[in-house]
């Protein structure tokens, strides 16, 4: 007796459940099993353990950028392209209104000097005074020198890496001082991602976390990249080998509130991202971040 036990407990699961199957056929009172369930159920939960086993730490990071404020400046090639464009518009405009009335101005100035002027000529304006083109030329000449634009560009603003009010002519990407082992590093804002959230869900609640309390608007659900990297052997188990990040973006809204106090937090242009960040995450960020 044995011998046949030793047999069966020898067989795989799904075998010996074919075989109960074909021998309760008959029987109406007993439910057949399926194999092909019970295949997949075993497939599921295999599945479901490797991806509670997986020795990488899940995080997810978001790219929080405050787009360009103001246009920038032109480069001489976009300069004279522009000054061509001006010149062609003009070329091939029509007289505006204000044209027009120099012009009827003109005119009406040549007949005033002329010897058979005819004051009955001028119709309607009998007891008005005549305001010229010239005159409303001269009082927006004098309003314009009252006029004093903002500074394009604000000496103490931009040399303040934590106001998201410098370089209003770029686009800046916001970086958070975090703990990454026993040391700190200047990173996109992440945290570790929690079970039963989305990628996405995570970036947004490292956006949350920070004391400044930005609002913004993430583009897609996706990642637009991803950086990956191991521990240092001497700490690296079966279950813990590294961890892979994934960047999410988000433009900030139009309203950004004040910096927070003390808060460890920089808004940097794309050229100065490369003195605070490790060359291989650089590397990862460079890929998605627009310089314009």
């Amino acid at each position: 007796m044995a011998a046949p036990c030793g047999r069966m407990a020898s067989r795989p699961l799904f075998q010996l459940l074919s075989c109960f199957n074909r021998t309760a056929v008959g029987n109406a009172g007993i439910r057949q099993f399926s194999t092909a369930s019970v295949c997949r159920a075993t497939l599921q939960a295999k599945s479901v353990t490797e991806r509670a086993s997986s020795p990488w730490t899940l995080m997810a990071a978001v790219c929080l950028q405050r787009l360009p404020v103001i246009s920038a400046d032109c480069n001489p090639i976009e300069q004279q392209f522009k000054d061509m464009i001006l010149q062609m518009e003009l070329e091939k405009s029509v007289l505006s209104d204000h044209e027009l009335q120099l012009l009827e101005d003109a005119e009406r100035m040549r007949r005033k000097q002329a010897d058979d002027y005819d004051s009955d000529e001028e119709e309607g304006r009998d007891g008005q005074e005549i305001m010229l083109a010239q005159d409303l030329e001269d009082a927006w000449e004098q309003k314009l020198k009252s006029f004093q634009p903002a500074p394009r560009a604000r000496a103490d603003v931009d040399k303040d890496l934590t106001s998201a009010q410098r370089c209003l002519a770029e686009t800046l990407v916001l970086l958070a001082e975090q703990q990454v082992g026993k040391e700190k590093l200047w990173l996109l804002p992440q945290t570790q991602w929690q079970e039963g959230e989305t990628l996405r869900q995570t970036a947004e609640r490292a956006l949350d976390s920070l004391p400044a309390g930005y609002k913004a608007t993430f583009l897609g659900n996706a990642p637009c990249g991803v950086y990956k990297y191991k521990l240092p052997k001497a700490i690296r188990t079966e279950n813990t080998v590294g961890t892979k990040v994934f960047f999410f973006k988000a433009i900030l809204s139009d309203s950004a509130p004040p910096k927070a106090p003390k808060a460890p937090l920089l808004w940097l242009t794309k050229s100065e991202l490369q003195r605070y960040l490790k060359p291989a995450y650089m590397m990862k960020v460079d890929r998605f971040v627009l310089g314009v």
